[in-house]
């Protein structure tokens, strides 16, 4: 499972082998002055949470979903399982506007 790890002024977003397989992408770095919230919801599969289209990643509608999600003005990081709980880290610069990750 992912993990959000602080080290050096950086959050770091550690993901193991399989996640970086099915999301294309390599461990992400932020500094950890961008972080504007961080956030919980019960249930991640719907507008509130998502939002665009996975481009590129890997998905099964209620079972996994992990890579990129495009929408207009930016992209979010996405590495959820299953239908549990999820944070929202929420970032005013970097890559992603967003980290939506299951707790």
């Amino acid at each position: 499972m992912a993990q959000v790890i602080e080290e050096n002024g950086e959050l770091i977003l550690k993901l193991s082998r399989l996640e970086k397989i099915y999301s294309l992408h390599q461990n992400i770095r932020v500094k950890t002055s961008d972080l504007v919230s961080i956030t919980e919801y019960e249930k991640p599969w719907n507008n509130k949470v998502l939002r665009g289209f996975r481009a590129p990643g890997t998905g099964l509608p209620f079972v996994i979903l992990f890579g990129t999600m495009r929408f207009r003005g930016g992209k979010d990081f996405v590495a959820i399982y299953k239908r549990g709980p999820v944070k929202v880290y929420e970032f005013k610069a970097g890559e992603f506007k967003r980290w939506i990750l299951s707790i």
